[in-house]
């Protein structure tokens, strides 16, 4: 079984060819998915009966299933967690900000990486979705907009799994969602997360798309990133800052550096120090963030007061940051929290 939401208007076009039926059904297909945002192939009035049993026959389509909501009663954020096909769950994230709306998509069930303060790596890698599957987290959540006259401005793909290990299908998704005949999002809308897995951010540079890198550093020597994430014994930080230097002379987009503060671990004036020296060649920006707490893990956040001295002692020494604002507070809001608590009911 394919995935509908998972073709391109060109890969489309040449399935439809070897169907006998013209190329030109191809754009009205994506105007059915992606404009008019239809929930079955029945919907698709202007294809043939003959044309629209053989997408059935062909094509999934509408395959999550809600198995929670939660909706943040502080600002609105809106957590799901999704059922595939075949029962693995994964979560989308819709969040509003004074900029637009995002929405934090999904690339893998579960996550192989195993950093330390992450709840998505507890179980471990599942499986990887394919592009139709992380496409249709953002067309269920635009059809949700959709009843309130809003739209969504930007993506990150920052949920459960790393993209940069689900490589062709996150590219694919970027692919679809960027067509002009779909729903249109421009690529410097587009946010790829990654814990720095260096062979795919050189291929993400020589490919020269213009999304944004977000790389998850959390430490700025070896000793304490390899304690908070296994990926660091694999390749170090020299070795990351060399792939971002080069994604930056290759691509002219500044990268994102995601620093999550932990209590006691990474989160000193001299981790700042160290951070703002280790940064300094690269055009970038730091985004401070205060770790969620995961039962599992036992860490806890950096105190409010020491997150703004840890902001500030970076912007003395010339490196731009910001901390980011938290989002869905008071519900499972962070990566694989909800589908934590979820397994965790399943199986107790």
């Amino acid at each position: 079984m394919q995935w509908l939401y998972g073709m391109t208007r060109q890969t489309l076009r040449e399935w439809l060819e070897r169907q006998g039926e013209p190329a030109y059904r191809a754009e009205q297909i994506f105007q059915w998915l992606y404009k008019k945002r239809v929930g079955s192939i029945a919907e698709m009035t202007n294809l043939s009966r003959n044309l629209r049993d053989l997408l059935a026959q062909e094509f999934a389509m509408g395959t999550l299933a809600v198995v929670r909501k939660q909706v943040s009663q502080k600002d609105g954020t809106t957590k799901f967690l999704f059922a595939l096909h075949d029962g693995d769950t994964i979560e989308t994230v819709i969040m509003r900000h004074d900029y637009g709306i995002s929405v934090c998509v999904s690339t893998q069930v579960g996550c192989k990486m195993g950093c330390k303060f992450c709840a998505s790596t507890l179980g471990g890698l599942i499986r990887n979705l394919h592009a139709g599957e992380i496409v249709e987290q953002l067309v269920y959540c635009q059809r949700l907009l959709d009843t309130a006259g809003e739209r969504v401005s930007s993506v990150v793909l920052m949920g459960s799994g790393e993209p940069l290990d689900n490589y062709d299908a996150a590219m694919g998704f970027v692919d679809i969602v960027t067509d002009a005949g779909g729903l249109m999002i421009g690529q410097r809308h587009i946010t790829v997360s990654t814990v720095g897995l260096i062979p795919a951010i050189r291929r993400l540079a020589d490919e020269r798309r213009g999304v944004t890198l977000a790389v998850s550093l959390h430490a700025a020597d070896d000793e304490t990133r390899s304690r908070m994430m296994p990926v660091n014994k694999a390749y170090n930080i020299a070795t990351l800052m060399e792939a971002c230097q080069y994604y930056f002379r290759v691509t002219g987009r500044r990268i994102s550096f995601e620093y999550a503060l932990i209590n006691g671990h990474n989160d000193s004036l001299d981790d700042a120090r160290r951070l703002a020296e280790l940064l300094r060649p690269i055009p970038c920006h730091v985004n401070l963030i205060p770790v969620n707490y995961v039962p599992e893990r036992n860490l806890v956040r950096t105190p409010a007061r020491q997150i703004q001295a840890f902001a500030d002692e970076l912007g003395k020494l010339g490196q731009t940051a910001t901390v980011r604002r938290e989002m869905g507070a008071d519900i499972a809001a962070a990566c694989g929290q909800l589908r934590a608590e979820h397994s965790g009911e399943r199986s107790g």
